[in-house]
């Protein structure tokens, strides 16, 4: 396979799927600045808080299987300029309402609209460039997402001293539009590109994928990592910081800012280092492993001491699951081009299940334990100890011996 000057493909191809994934994180981590003004305004519980935020993640994560075989089959262009329509609905939706199903229902097409922003990208990127440029590119493409969580943090904390949560859900579905049309009129689509499978083949390559050895050896860690992080990140970490260490909502926005910067950090260093590792015979699965050792130990500090360097161990913490995205370079290779979509996604949809399932689960965990009598803080940190088990659990399992590389 021949591929072009990439340098031409930058404005046209990355940055009109980059500007999409930059709004898919920022609509996900949003909800842990304007989640504690919904709470107060419509007098939400950490329940109806953790099931409204959750929603995203639901409706992400079932979109996921049939979204891997609309990319394979129509291309990343088409899908998802299609679905971000939907996104534009759903933010405005949520804009109108003031009631807790209508709020759900806006955040549940969000969720369904941005639901091909990352794996739009990774199979554009397997069409467009070569395979040892694939980890660096999926470095790049997390940093605008990176970007978007920074944009969720303090910045959107001062624009909501300027601006209703309203009117700033109406201004992203505008936003959001703007990107659509860039997708649809901009990017392009790989010339030659075989979309003629049949829906048979198509059930036939997902069948493929789960039942890869190779692809169950990181699923468990797309569920308790990377979806772990995504459901403290998006919601919990600010319980947290407010009810373990006391932090006001201009304290909490600072640390989330500074965490969101470490996690970009992360994202560049794939971006610039990861091609550069793999040619000098560093396996990415060795940065990935080391990682995420390195995530858990600090989430166990941070557990046990929550008032200890806090505005140290959360940004580190950051930085190290942003290394998490690697695990879709590590499923992926084993496949043909031919499945990219529906390896990626099938890896997607553990990922988005995990952030469902904990972040509405830790919010279930957490006021069931109260009302047993348990005080606040030791209720979070129970949740907490219970979700750096299965991240144990998980790493253990995909390190046991007998595993290759």
């Amino acid at each position: 396979m021949s591929y072009p000057d990439t340098n031409r493909l930058w404005i046209r191809l990355f940055l009109p799927f980059a500007a999409g994934y930059f709004l898919s994180y920022l609509y996900r981590t949003a909800n842990a600045v304007i989640g504690p003004v919904l709470a107060r305004e419509l007098h939400l519980g950490d329940n109806a808080l953790g099931l409204l935020t959750s929603t995203y993640f639901l409706a992400f994560g079932a979109a996921q299987l049939p979204l891997g075989m609309l990319l394979d089959r129509f291309g990343p262009r088409r899908v998802e300029a299609g679905l971000l329509l939907i996104a534009a609905a759903g933010a405005t939706v949520f804009a109108l309402s003031d009631t807790l199903g209508g709020l759900a229902t806006g955040r549940a097409l969000i969720g369904l609209g941005v639901s091909a922003c990352l794996m739009a990208s990774f199979k554009a990127f397997a069409q467009w460039f070569p395979l040892e440029r694939q980890a660096s590119l999926t470095g790049w493409i997390m940093a605008s997402g990176g970007l978007g969580a920074l944009a969720a943090s303090k910045p959107l904390e001062i624009a909501l001293g300027f601006a209703s949560w309203q009117e700033i859900a109406f201004g992203l579905a505008a936003a959001t539009l703007s990107v659509a049309a860039a997708l649809w009129l901009v990017a392009p689509d790989k010339p030659g590109e075989d979309v003629s499978t049949g829906f048979a083949a198509q059930i036939a390559g997902v069948k493929t994928i789960y039942s890869s050895p190779h692809f169950w050896r990181y699923a468990p860690m797309g569920f308790w990592f990377t979806g772990g992080f995504m459901a403290v990140q998006g919601l919990w970490v600010a319980r947290w910081m407010s009810v373990l260490e006391g932090l006001d909502g201009a304290a909490i926005a600072a640390r989330l800012t500074w965490m969101s910067g470490a996690m970009l950090g992360g994202f560049l260093f794939m971006g610039f280092f990861a091609t550069r590792l793999v040619r000098r015979g560093i396996k990415l699965d060795t940065v990935y492993r080391s990682a995420m050792v390195l995530a858990i130990s600090l989430l166990t500090l941070i557990i046990s001491l929550p008032t200890f360097a806090g505005n140290l161990l959360w940004p580190i913490l950051g930085a190290c699951f942003s290394l998490s995205n690697v695990s879709y370079s590590l499923v992926a290779q084993a496949f043909p081009s031919a499945l990219s979509g529906r390896a990626n996604t099938a890896l997607n949809l553990l990922v988005f299940a995990g952030a469902f399932g904990l972040q509405w689960g830790i919010g279930i965990f957490v006021d069931a334990l109260q009302a047993g009598g348990w005080a606040s803080d030791a209720a979070f940190r129970a949740a907490f100890f219970t979700l750096l088990g299965g991240q144990l659990l998980a790493l253990l399992w995909m390190i046991r011996p007998g595993q290759n590389s």
